[in-house]
Order: structure tokens, then sequence, then C-alpha cells
């Protein structure tokens, strides 16, 4: 049984850093979790359609943690048009996240139609941006279309996109259904997908009765994270770590009164950050993954999206026992609750 281990530049290549006061509590937390190169998901307010925004948040990010290598995306949207798209790779921004409408935080600007973008994800093709994709569609009551089963729904369009443009490559981001798992398999090498460390552990069942559980994809049934658990297990490098760590105040994460006295919903989004890297490699040891460790929070990814890890940038995780996740972590007005709360976990960054 190894004590310690030493990864390569660890990467996530799915985060929320959020804005405002919120940026400045939970930015830092990214490479204290073991994270040196984040790819950060453009879902502000407003959201970001520009290079000019993408880079001025950019600058936000490195003043407030200068030592992560912070990757940037555009908000698939009307304003982002070719030319915006070339204007972006010239920029060095590196994707472009698609949010179905309304599906998740901030995406009441998604889209409704891909058809319309084709022309953007042809100049995606050409300029080599990466395209994200939110894989779930609209609720729709008449179609029995729920977010239970919303991610299947989705993979119709997957499979089109893949097939349409063969050179284009596409993130299906956060998966959390056996079926997401089996198609991202099937397709050509072009495609990839992101799997958080919370649908490594989380079923409905766990979901249901705990607010701070809660997010958008809903983790689904143990099949599902069975399948979740073997594609890591398998090594193979079309899946990766993209947290999907998604900060909330943690008054929007417990179901209070609102002003008007009506009942508001609790926001969706897990906040793994703080204890990233420690909490996969627990995970991953649990069910007998640990020697794949370095391939999903480093290699694969990186080698999908071209990023080298820099020479002689390192983390090193040693074996603890008897160590519990923190709880609440405050800044300037602000609090948020991390995933894992007040249970045991076995590594730490050394």
């Amino acid at each position: 049984m190894v004590d310690t281990i030493t990864l390569p530049s660890p990467a996530d290549f799915h985060v929320h850093v959020r804005q405002g006061k919120m940026s400045e509590l939970v930015v830092p937390h990214v490479r204290q979790g073991g994270v040196r190169t984040a790819y950060v998901m453009p879902n502000l307010v407003p959201p970001l359609t520009s290079t000019a925004a993408v880079l001025a948040y950019k600058a936000e990010l490195e003043r407030l943690e200068p030592a992560v290598e912070w990757l940037m995306t555009l908000y698939l949207h009307p304003d982002v048009t070719p030319a915006e798209v070339r204007k972006a790779a010239a920029a060095g921004i590196r994707g472009i996240k698609s949010y179905p409408r309304g599906v998740t935080t901030n995406s009441s600007s998604g889209i409704e139609d891909y058809g319309v973008y084709y022309p953007v994800f042809a100049a995606m093709e050409e300029a080599g941006l990466v395209l994200n994709l939110h894989g779930e569609v609209p609720s729709d009551d008449e179609k029995n279309i729920s977010m239970l089963n919303a991610e299947k729904h989705f993979l119709e369009h997957l499979r089109k996109l893949a097939r349409d443009f063969p050179k284009l490559r596409i993130v299906l981001e956060h998966a959390t259904t056996k079926e997401a798992v089996d198609c991202v398999a099937s397709l050509p090498d072009n495609v990839a997908c992101t799997i958080t460390a919370h649908h490594l552990y989380l079923t409905i069942d766990t979901v249901a009765p705990q607010p701070h559980h809660f997010c958008k994809p809903l983790a689904k049934e143990p099949v599902d994270r069975r399948a979740l658990q073997a594609a890591v297990r398998s090594g193979s490098p079309k899946f990766f770590l993209g947290s999907d760590s998604a900060p909330h105040p943690l008054a929007a994460k417990a179901p209070a009164l609102a002003d008007d006295g009506s009942l508001h919903a609790c926001a969706a989004g897990v906040y793994t950050s703080p204890h990233l890297v420690s909490l996969v490699a627990h995970l991953l040891e649990g069910f007998g993954a640990l020697d794949k460790l370095e391939g999903f929070v480093s290699a694969h990814g990186r080698r999908f999206y071209g990023v080298l890890a820099e020479d002689g940038e390192t983390v090193t995780l040693r074996r603890v026992k008897g160590k519990k996740v923190g709880g609440v972590l405050s800044g300037d007005g602000v609090e948020v609750m991390p995933f894992w709360t007040g249970k045991e976990i076995n590594w730490e960054i050394a």
C-alpha cells in the first residue's frame, strides 16, 4: 500500500470560480486543492460572450491567484460569431461552452437550437477551439423529459455534432449516466468526457435528503455511478477530471423563506475545489482505481486539450488517518459549504 503519490501538475477541466466577493473567497481554493491548471466556465452575470470580457475576467483571476494557469472559455450565444471565434482563438481562449436554456445556474441566455450555430462550430473546428457541452435538454412535461432523463435525451445531439464536425474537439461535460459513458466510448477520439468527483460518489438516494448534494446534472442511479467508476478504472484517455466545482452562498443551498413569504429553490451546485485532488484520490482508492489517478487528474485531459504540464510542477499527496473535511468557509460577506464536510478523507496535500 502506497503512502505518498506524486502527480505531475493536476488539472481541473471544468470549474466555476464566480465573481465579486465569492470569487475572492474561492479562487485561492483551486490551488489549495491541488490543481495547477483550471478550465474556467463562462456562466457569469452577464455571461462572457466576448473576447474582451473573457480576458478581463482572466486578468482578475490571475490577480487573485497568479500561481494557477487559467484556461478560459466563451459562452455560446448569438453574440459569438465566427469572427469572434477567430478573435478568441488568437487571444488564447481555449473553448466555447454550450448551455441549453434554463437547465442550470445562470443559463437563461443558453441555446435552444444547435443548427443555427453550425457556422460557429465550423469556425471552431478550423481555429482549434473545443466545444464544451452541458449535456442535458430542457425539461418538457409533454415529452416526459425531466432532470432525471435529460442527459439521455441529449445524446442524440452529441452524436449528430460528432458526425457533422469530425475534426471538432467536443467534450461532454460532467456525465452522470451509463448511457452517456457508453455513447462517448463509442464515438471517435475527438469526443471526450469529464467526470466530477461528486458523481463518483453520489446517487439520487444521497442527493434527495441533502441540499448540499444537489447539483445539475443530478446524480442518478447506482448503475450509473458504477459506469462512471468503470470509465475511470478503464484508464481510457476519453475520460478525465472536470470537477464542476460550483460554490453557492450558504443561504442559497438551504431552503428558506423569501421576502414575499414563498420558499426559494435550492441552488444547484457542489463545491469540491478546496480538497479536490485529495478527494479524487480517496474516491478512486475506494473503487480500485488509485493506479489510474495520474491519468484521470492530469495526463488524459492535458493530452486532449494540448496543454502540457510545466516541467517540475508536481503535487504530492500523503496518506492520513482520521482527518475530516472541515465545514463552512467564510469570506467578506460570503460563506460556502464544501462537499464531504465532516467525512473522513484518507489523503491530503503534503
